[in-house]
């Protein structure tokens, strides 16, 4: 998404046991905003730490149905189907943040919500989906890819496209241009 925005960078893993942090997170009660932000936070703190002089950009998206309960990336095939089974016919908040970190602090940071409404589906479209996609969904919290055949998925979607395909795109370029860092 950076560089298809004309923004330089270099895509790195930030090694953050998400499991562990996210755990210790609900532990404390914190809800799906605050996860996603933290997770965000820990991924941008932990690069930044090693890169000085660098901004990093972290981010991090949670998904909680109607109830509060959130969902996580799919284990398998399996589980992919029970998350859109469960979704189905429902509304769900998808929460999207990003945190940009200087000399390990963070120094910014945007948390963007957006509302999904999942059009029923039945267990065959569920399957022939899950069979198909899996490649592409494995590694995607609410098992859809808005950019795909995932938009097949949804009656209406309120929120930045940018926002739902995985970061808050628009507030960090500006956030960015502010600090002199892109041309305005």
């Amino acid at each position: 998404m950076l560089a298809c925005a004309g923004v330089e960078c270099d895509a790195m893993a930030p090694m953050v046991d998400e499991a562990a942090v996210k755990e210790s997170l609900l532990e404390q009660g914190l809800g799906a905003r605050d996860i996603a932000d933290a997770l965000a936070e820990a991924k941008a703190v932990k690069l930044s730490g090693k890169y000085p002089v660098a901004l990093v950009i972290g981010a991090d998206q949670t998904l909680a149905l109607a109830d509060g309960t959130m969902l996580d990336k799919p284990a398998s095939p399996e589980d992919a189907a029970g998350h859109l089974a469960q979704m189905a016919g429902t509304t769900h908040k998808l929460f999207s943040a990003v945190v940009v970190a200087e000399q390990g602090t963070p120094v910014w940071r945007f948390v963007a919500t957006s509302r999904m409404t999942m059009r029923p589906l039945s267990s065959a479209f569920i399957e022939d989906y899950v069979a198909r996609h899996w490649d592409d969904i494995r590694h995607c919290v609410g098992c859809y890819q808005i950019e795909g055949a995932g938009a097949q998925l949804f009656s209406q979607a309120e929120g930045s496209h940018f926002d739902i395909m995985g970061m808050p795109l628009l507030p960090l370029l500006g956030f960015l241009r502010d600090r002199g860092e892109m041309a305005s």
